[in-house]
């Protein structure tokens, strides 16, 4: 018995979804207007005055009368946009990190294990070089300095196959 209620009420959904499906296919074909003429629009208006050079012959030379035309800016932006990129110039040069990304091999308290893995990483991936550092209480390796996550993300692949608990983390990178 549940069954057949069960089709049952499949069958309503199911003609309910093709009448809306019906009604949305109508309600499309009515929106668009055939019309036999053609759309026009007249931008003469807003064109640029071209005054093209004058060319007269005279026997073999030919001589041309260039008109110059000189605009006079109203919006001059380059005094405003030279002192906001001076005071960025000024920023950057006092700046000693940026924000960046390196890639953690090892974190631990095991100093022996920490050493493990920097002669693990020589030795397996010789391209790559291995910094150990001690921040109270850990130790960590890490390899690389990298701006964006994008730019270190094939270097952690290949690094996981050696390391599987290898991770990008975030790092100031000291500039210059």
């Amino acid at each position: 018995m549940q069954v057949a209620s069960y089709f049952k009420a499949m069958g309503k959904m199911f003609r309910l979804f093709c009448l809306g499906l019906f009604c949305h296919l109508l309600a499309g074909c009515a929106a668009q207007k055939t019309t036999d003429k053609p759309y026009h629009e007249n931008l003469a208006a807003h064109r640029p005055k071209v005054i093209l050079p004058s060319e007269t012959s005279n026997n073999d030379t030919a001589t041309q009368t260039k008109v110059v035309l000189v605009v006079a800016p109203t919006h001059n932006v380059n005094e405003k946009v030279d002192a906001v990129l001076d005071s960025i110039d000024r920023y950057n040069q006092v700046r000693k990190f940026v924000d960046g990304y390196t890639i953690q091999i090892y974190s631990g308290q095991n100093r022996e294990q920490a050493m493990e893995a920097k002669k693990k990483m020589t030795s397996d991936l010789p391209e790559y070089t291995a910094n150990l550092q001690y921040q109270q209480p850990k130790f960590r390796v890490t390899v690389g300095r990298y701006f964006t996550k994008l730019e270190a993300h094939p270097d952690l692949v290949k690094l996981r196959s050696s390391f599987t608990a290898a991770i990008l983390v975030p790092e100031k990178i000291p500039v210059r």
